[in-house]
């Protein structure tokens, strides 16, 4: 994931926190607020201690910034996404993980229209 699609400022993680919405499933929340300043989206990843030790708690979040990589085309732009991890996610294989994120993605409704029909 670049650089500048990173959301690393502890302000912006407040600010996100303080003004945005919230949506959530047994593995992830997503805290996210539109930013019209920014010409993507930008991402931060939040992992507590209670998850696990360090190792659990980076492959978490290198599963999660892989999977909103390769989805990237997908995600509204101008947006500031916070997506912390839940207990429920740590056992869970990549796959599955994947549609957890796409699922609570899509409840947050940002994803971009897919432009077919279900």
């Amino acid at each position: 994931m670049h650089k500048k699609l990173r959301l690393r400022n502890r302000a912006d993680f407040g600010r996100v926190y303080r003004h945005g919405k919230s949506f959530a499933n047994r593995q992830l929340v997503v805290y996210w607020s539109r930013k019209p300043d920014v010409e993507r989206f930008r991402l931060g990843i939040s992992a507590s201690k209670k998850i696990g030790n360090a190792v659990v708690r980076n492959r978490m979040r290198r599963m999660l910034k892989e999977i909103v990589r390769l989805h990237e085309s997908e995600i509204q732009d101008h947006v500031d996404i916070i997506l912390i991890v839940r207990n429920g996610a740590v056992g869970m294989e990549y796959k599955e993980l994947e549609k957890s994120v796409l699922h609570v993605l899509r409840k947050a409704s940002l994803l971009k229209p897919s432009g077919r029909q279900a």
